[in-house]
């Protein structure tokens, strides 16, 4: 699986004008299933994403992790993660997972990270959603399941 993790102050997706999710402080998680991907991956995505330690403590450190701060995660599946721009001037998703696997991991995943005691909110999978959010730092951190 590969995420994009963006520290925020506050985030939100809506979908037809409609927010459909939104959280105060903490994580806007952009998340794309690849193929080869199982709920073993998403499970231990789910608890590195959890024990990261890029919120700042008394000290301004980041030294403090997502539920030592009270912050929330807003998952957005998110398929562009896995575009191969090798060729050309047009992205290929075909290294993306088909559409019910990764609707499956997509959600599997958000309900593994509530259930580690992360308040989740999420968008509208395949939806055309728009998002909005305030970075904070700004902190951005790329993570995928594949490399080390």
């Amino acid at each position: 699986m590969r995420a994009l993790l963006q520290r925020v102050s506050s985030a939100a997706v809506s979908v037809e004008g409609q927010t459909i999710g939104q959280i105060g402080h903490g994580l806007l998680i952009l998340i794309c299933a690849m193929p080869e991907d199982t709920e073993a991956t998403a499970d231990a995505l789910a608890l590195k994403i959890s024990k990261l330690r890029i919120f700042k403590d008394g000290a301004d450190k980041m030294n403090l992790n997502l539920a030592q701060t009270d912050g929330g995660a807003l998952v957005v599946s998110q398929f562009t993660l896995a575009a191969d721009t090798s060729r050309g001037n047009r992205p290929g998703f075909s290294g993306a997972a088909k559409p019910d696997h990764a609707k499956h991991l997509y959600e599997y995943f958000a309900t593994q990270l509530a259930a580690l005691d992360i308040p989740v909110q999420t968008g509208e999978f395949g939806a055309d959603m728009s998002v909005s959010l305030t970075n904070d730092g700004p902190v951005t951190i790329w993570l995928d399941t594949d490399l080390p």
